[in-house]
């Protein structure tokens, strides 16, 4: 493991946008060199694997503009609620995405998404013994979106076949599959999340 302290010697904003903010910091590197490193600053996210008694998990089909098509993810949304904690903040995305409570939580998994230039984290869970909520007032992209439940192991092969690239949705059905194989524990809701991004939170709140 290496030693070396990369310290910041400096830091500017380059754009300070809705959902992220891009600086550049001046990075100490090994042999006393300094470089630019672009870092994305984002409010991190949460997503939910609801699963039912029958296996299946519940989807949703969303249209996302950047790559111009519709994929099939799990429910998800952002940290930007001030002061929301994660599982609240997973708790409301369930029930505003696929009209869904839980009375059973855990992690599933951590996932640090892009960490070559981005803080972006997000913690995804297993919801488990589900109930139905009335339907929820929806807007723009998820006016369009449809609610779809997928077998584990159906999800399971369309990752494997191309047919969900949705990074967060590919680590949660192979993560749910694997734990529910392997029998081995998920973590309690309140496990300590490492990579937590707070950088974007705690520069809105002093703007």
């Amino acid at each position: 493991m290496g030693g070396h302290e990369f310290d910041v010697n400096g830091t500017r904003t380059v754009y300070d946008g809705a959902i992220i903010t891009l600086r550049v910091d001046d990075v100490a590197m090994p042999g006393g060199r300094i470089a630019e490193r672009e870092v994305v600053e984002h409010f991190g996210a949460v997503a939910i694997l609801a699963r039912d008694e029958n296996r299946r998990i519940a989807m949703v089909r969303q249209y996302r503009h950047p790559i111009g098509r519709r994929l099939l993810e799990l429910p998800a949304g952002l940290l930007d609620q001030d002061g929301e904690a994660p599982l609240t903040a997973a708790q409301r995305e369930l029930a505003e995405e696929a009209d869904l409570a839980a009375d059973t939580w855990h992690v599933l998994v951590d996932l640090a998404l892009s960490p070559g230039f981005t803080d972006e984290a997000l913690r995804l869970y297993l919801a488990e013994d589900l109930h139905d909520l009335d339907e929820a007032e929806r807007v723009d992209e998820e006016a369009d979106m449809e609610v779809e439940w997928v077998s584990l192991d159906d999800a399971v092969a369309m990752v494997l076949a191309g047919e969900i690239v949705n990074a967060t949705s590919v680590a949660g059905i192979l993560a749910a599959s694997a734990a529910e194989r392997s029998g081995i524990g998920l973590r309690r809701v309140d496990a300590p999340w490492a990579d937590e991004p707070t950088a974007l939170r705690d520069r809105r709140r002093r703007s």
